[in-house]
């Protein structure tokens, strides 16, 4: 089956599915409250040098400074050859401005992680100022193909009349493949009137600012997302569509005709499973056909991954039906990475195989699966204890970062004490509030699951402590009280 993209647009939301094989492997969310921003240019001003953390702080006009390493940070005159070993003291100093870039939306308490390598897609070129190096995509593994595309494009920046590009390199993306040397043109073009308006907008305006824009999500997946094994690009909104075919027309012609609008009145999501899945995607549990399990736990540092035969029990032997379980693990795993958007570093533990073979076969199996990730992912080999580690490029948050919040309940522990653990520390609460405070009895205000605790298991320690005190203890139900909150108050 061909790959199709969804475009599902609301007033307060854009949400975007790339659908493979009759199947949805990838979401993006974006709110128009909290839009983000990787890929925009700001003018910073650089508010704190730390040389001990070899980095700086840099104010772009957010709530939080942004953060940008050393190697981060180009300088003009110090060739990189040259740069082992330099402090950032060299290069920056506090009150300076400087044009950076957005490499990594602020996640959790961490501000945006910048870059002075500033960056500019169109569709088929990547503009660097600043920087005259020609690349082009890894992904373009056709040696013919990749002269062809490399000598086109060193003939056009080489150009008479070409000048206002000079010293600025390109790199050529993966859906250049195949191209014309007209339609390579025509992009470098926008790309030099885009950098020309970009350029006056820096000189113009004071830092902190914005100086370049991203483009919204949807017209970021007509851009980066139409590759050329996309059949049909559906739209939901009737003037989104319209937008799109603007765009289109503008900028990637090619997909004028894989544009279609959707007016039907089954939501578009619902038609390949997209709302069940994401539904799905947030749960620690995913299911693999075979009756085996993965449980996927997301934290600050990592996310762990764990594989488990659950009710499959296999046809011949132990190592066999290990074997199957980690293959079908291996494929969900490249799957779910892409779905929720997980990154930074990711360890797998697979059931433990006995057979090199089988290891290195589920290894290839998850390397296969991360090769189709337009994120950059790096897998190592099956270590000792049968752990996979792997790492995957990290640069917006994950779904369930953009959907949810931590529990006000646990504040994201994922656990809340027991009723009867409350109720121990209300008891050791009024014997100090007896041995500090004259008072006539105590008034406790808790949770109902707590209070019922304390009125039918735990009553007789409740009559155990008025005998000791010599105070009467009333218990009263709290509504608005998580299971761990409660109050003593003194009559």
């Amino acid at each position: 089956m061909a790959d199709e993209i969804l475009i599902n647009f609301t007033p307060m939301e854009t949400r975007v599915a790339v659908i493979e094989n009759g199947m949805p492997q990838e979401v993006y969310v974006e709110r128009v409250s909290r839009r983000g921003i990787v890929g925009n240019i700001y003018k910073g001003k650089i508010v704190r040098v730390l040389p001990g953390m070899q980095a700086a702080f840099v104010d772009i006009g957010l709530e939080r400074a942004a953060f940008i390493p050393v190697d981060e940070v180009m300088d003009q005159n110090l060739p990189a050859a040259s740069r082992t070993g330099v402090s950032i003291a060299q290069l920056l100093r506090e009150g300076d401005t400087l044009l950076v870039q957005v490499t990594k939306d602020p996640i959790g308490t961490k501000g945006a992680r910048l870059t002075t390598h500033i960056s500019v897609p169109s569709r088929y070129l990547v503009l660097m100022p600043g920087n005259s190096h020609i690349g082009i995509s890894q992904r373009i593994d056709d040696p013919a193909e990749r002269e062809r595309l490399r000598t086109a494009l060193e003939s056009l920046v080489n150009a008479e009349g070409q000048e206002s590009v000079d010293g600025n390199g390109f790199i050529l993306r993966t859906v250049a493949e195949g191209i014309s040397e007209g339609e390579l043109k025509a992009d470098l073009d926008f790309l030099r009137r885009l950098w020309v308006k970009i350029d006056e907008r820096i000189g113009r305006l004071k830092a902190p600012a914005i100086v370049y824009e991203d483009l919204p999500l949807h017209m970021r997946a007509l851009r980066d997302m139409a590759h050329s094994g996309v059949e049909r690009i559906r739209i939901d909104s009737k003037e989104t569509y319209q937008r799109a075919i603007d765009f289109a027309n503008s900028l990637v012609p090619e997909i004028r005709e894989k544009l279609e609008y959707y007016p039907g009145e089954r939501p578009l999501f619902d038609m390949f499973s997209v709302e069940e899945e994401m539904q799905r995607a947030l749960g620690r549990k995913v299911e693999l056909k075979s009756g085996g399990h993965l449980i996927f736990d997301q934290t600050e540092a990592m996310t762990t991954v764990d594989v488990n035969t659950g009710a499959f029990v296999g046809h011949r032997n132990l190592e066999e039906t290990i074997f199957k379980t980690n293959l079908e693990a291996a494929t969900a795993i490249g799957r779910q990475l892409r779905l929720r958007n997980l990154g930074g570093i990711i360890i797998i533990d697979f059931i433990d195989m006995e057979d090199p073979d089988h290891q290195r076969q589920v290894q290839r199996t998850l390397e296969r699966m991360v090769e189709k990730d337009h994120a950059k992912c790096k897998v190592t080999s099956v270590s000792d204890l049968g752990l996979v580690e792997m790492t995957r490029k990290r640069t917006r948050e994950s779904l369930e970062q953009v959907l949810c919040e931590p529990c006000p309940m646990c504040q994201g522990r994922g656990s809340i004490k027991t009723p009867e653990t409350v109720a121990y520390e209300i008891f050791r609460e009024i014997l100090r509030q007896h041995r500090a405070y004259e008072a006539d009895s105590y008034l406790v205000l808790a949770a109902e699951l707590v209070v019922d605790y304390m009125l039918d298991d735990a009553s007789s320690h409740v009559a155990e402590l008025e005998a000791f005190i010599s105070k009467t203890i009333r218990f009263q139900v709290e509504s608005m009280y998580n299971p761990e909150h409660f109050d003593v108050v003194l009559r």
